[in-house]
């Protein structure tokens, strides 16, 4: 490094703020509908499950293609539901990747049953189908009862590969798809491959309530039936309870809300991948991802069969750690999805895993690193996003 380089990057500066994700420009675009929206659920007084989640939950399920959809108060109930909804019994296991949130396995304790967590691949960190088929070989002394892949980061996991597992041994498969609404995997919607698939509305999703929410998809109608009874006490109907069910109802004005924002959609989601798009192109007139091993960042891969979303755009990168402090002094929003794999955690210590029996999933958590990805980001921004990793990396 020369020494005009050293001293410009030691003269102070000052630099425009560049957000993760600023949700403000969004509501900017639609907060006269979202207000009516509101004031139509004010006005009903009807503000748990009702007309307006009923009408979501069939507006979704024409959205994904399934036949059925069930809302519920968050990402993690659905997965629930769907666990539940698919069989999964106290004491079975349930495959699932190890390099996911949380919610992806503590959802598996939850329903009374033990995650086995996977690696994944290094080129996508989806579920790897190779190393799932290896561990159901080994066998073990839980009874496997479904594959629960996570289509991470916008992208579907490769649903070809993981459903032939699934049919080899026999397995539920079930979609923790809450970062991929209108993902898809060879022209089928996230939502419309497996048994169930389980989606979060949290606010930072690409489809994103105003609080937390969720909702299940299926196939299978009694299925949907169940998990509406699962929802609300194990209740039928007032007061008649036929099993042990939790309170994990929709509430109205977040299903009204979500009824403005799933029009816009697909093009948000379109825009996502423009962004996309543009940091790859961004990056390597950078010379930042040339392709050899000296390079200091690695773009993911996307597959040719997927139709990513880009719920986060994420990058691997050198001195990682560094790398975020340096941005964060230029007032560049990022995040680590995610620092510590699950099979690390210390609440799953029991689950008798080291450091160093899921490699891609532990180089992972060194490495990864989100940039500002929403679909109002300007290529200004963007623009100043990738010359700040050039001059950190210089």
């Amino acid at each position: 490094m020369t020494q005009s380089s050293i001293a410009k990057r030691r003269t102070p500066r000052s630099f425009d703020p560049v957000p993760l994700l600023d949700l403000r420009r969004q509501y900017e675009q639609i907060h006269e509908e979202v207000l009516a929206a509101v004031e139509r659920v004010c006005a009903s007084q009807h503000f748990v499950l009702g007309a307006e989640v009923e009408a979501l939950e069939r507006e979704v399920a024409a959205f994904t293609g399934a036949s059925a959809a069930v809302g519920c108060a968050s990402g993690t109930d659905a997965l629930w539901l769907a666990l539940l909804a698919a069989e999964v019994q106290p004491g079975d296991a349930v495959i699932t990747t190890a390099f996911s949130f949380f919610a992806s396995a503590s959802a598996i304790v939850r329903a009374a049953a033990r995650p086995v967590l996977v690696d994944v691949d290094p080129g996508t960190l989806n579920l790897d189908p190779d190393c799932v088929k290896a561990r159901l070989r080994v066998g073990g002394s839980y009874k496997i009862r479904a594959l629960l892949p996570v289509h991470l980061y916008g992208q579907c996991t490769d649903m070809d590969r993981l459903q032939s597992v699934a049919d080899e041994f026999h397995l539920s498969m079930i979609e923790d798809a809450a970062q991929a609404i209108g993902a898809k995997w060879r022209g089928r919607s996230a939502g419309a491959m497996g048994a169930v698939a389980a989606f979060s509305f949290y606010p930072t999703k690409n489809l994103s309530a105003y609080g937390d929410a969720g909702l299940v998809t299926t196939s299978d109608l009694n299925l949907a039936e169940h998990m509406r009874n699962l929802r609300n006490h194990g209740s039928p109907r007032r007061y008649h309870h036929e099993e042990v069910g939790w309170n994990c109802r929709m509430d109205a004005i977040q299903a009204a809300i979500l009824r403005v924002k799933l029009p816009h959609l697909e093009t948000w989601n379109q825009q996502r991948r423009q962004r996309a798009a543009t940091y790859d192109r961004l990056l390597a007139d950078a010379g930042l991802v040339a392709k050899k091993d000296i390079a200091p960042v690695q773009l993911l891969r996307t597959s040719p069969h997927a139709f990513h979303v880009f719920h986060q755009y994420v990058i691997r990168a050198q001195r990682r750690d560094e790398l975020r402090k340096f941005l964060s002094d230029r007032k560049i929003g990022t995040e680590v999805y995610y620092p510590i794999p699950l099979h690390l955690q210390p609440c799953f210590a029991y689950l008798g895993y080291s450091a160093g029996d899921l490699p891609e999933s532990e180089r992972a958590a060194r490495e990864v690193l989100a940039l500002p990805m929403f679909p109002e980001l300007t290529e200004g921004e963007q623009k100043c996003v990738v010359e700040s990793i050039a001059e950190f990396y210089s």
